[in-house]
């Protein structure tokens, strides 16, 4: 880990307000929890962020690596909230499986870097951008809508089964990004699930992530669904 950082602990804005001191310069967060269980931040919690890093003269920085590019049903998960940091970054989805990241930086702050401050070798190299560009425009109003219906189909076929097992603690997400906790670590499971050809993983030892492609239709959901279902029924509690 970077030596500087210190942590506050999520959706709880209290906890933040104790870190903040006269050498703090930025504050970085995920408007949704990735490795850390797919836990979406409360609309309340970011805005009181922003209020706070307007105040005290910090930068706001989201983390939408695994959140941005349409995963969440917006381009950017930020937009769900109501709140625009001053910088973001994104990465995965954004090249479609080529290797590229991005840091997006808003007017406040964009004289800070100028160009050769930052780069690297294989920084915005053509493939990759020409990959990027693509994608970008693929992910129309058409395919983001569709995403947060398929979300929605999704999150509602996991809260049915969380009423069906006892072991499914919640069900959580928005969009195509979704998880779901359990009350016993979840690796034979994820193992199981690749028997049958379906690929999920296990963060947080006991919370199953769903990470879909943006092409899944209902009825690649309902298969999983039934897969899930059947290997949460025979797994040993």
């Amino acid at each position: 880990m970077l030596p500087g950082f210190k942590f506050a602990q999520y959706n709880n804005i209290e906890s933040v307000k104790k870190l903040i001191n006269k050498k703090t310069v930025a504050v970085i967060i995920e408007p949704i929890l990735g490795e850390g269980g797919v836990v979406p931040a409360k609309k309340e919690f970011l805005k009181e962020l922003k209020a706070i890093c307007d105040k005290n003269g910090l930068i706001l920085i989201f983390d939408e690596i695994q959140t941005g590019i349409g995963r969440t049903g917006n381009v950017f998960a930020f937009k769900h909230f109501g709140v625009v940091p001053d910088v973001f970054t994104l990465a995965k989805g954004l090249a479609g499986g080529l290797p590229l990241g991005a840091t997006v930086i808003g007017k406040k702050y964009a004289n800070v870097l100028t160009f050769g401050d930052h780069g690297s070798t294989f920084g915005g190299n053509p493939v990759s951008c020409s990959a990027a560009k693509a994608v970008l425009e693929v992910l129309d109003a058409k395919m983001l809508a569709n995403i947060k219906e398929l979300g929605k189909y999704f999150l509602a076929k996991l809260i049915d089964l969380k009423g069906k097992h006892k072991s499914i603690v919640d069900a959580r997400g928005i969009g195509l990004m979704l998880g779901l906790e359990l009350t016993m670590p979840c690796g034979e499971i994820v193992q199981k699930c690749a028997k049958e050809g379906f690929l999920i993983n296990c963060i947080q030892e006991k919370v199953l992530r769903f990470l879909p492609p943006f092409i899944i239709n209902k009825s690649d959901i309902d298969k999983f669904v039934i897969v899930l279902d059947k290997i949460l029924k025979g797994i040993k509690k």
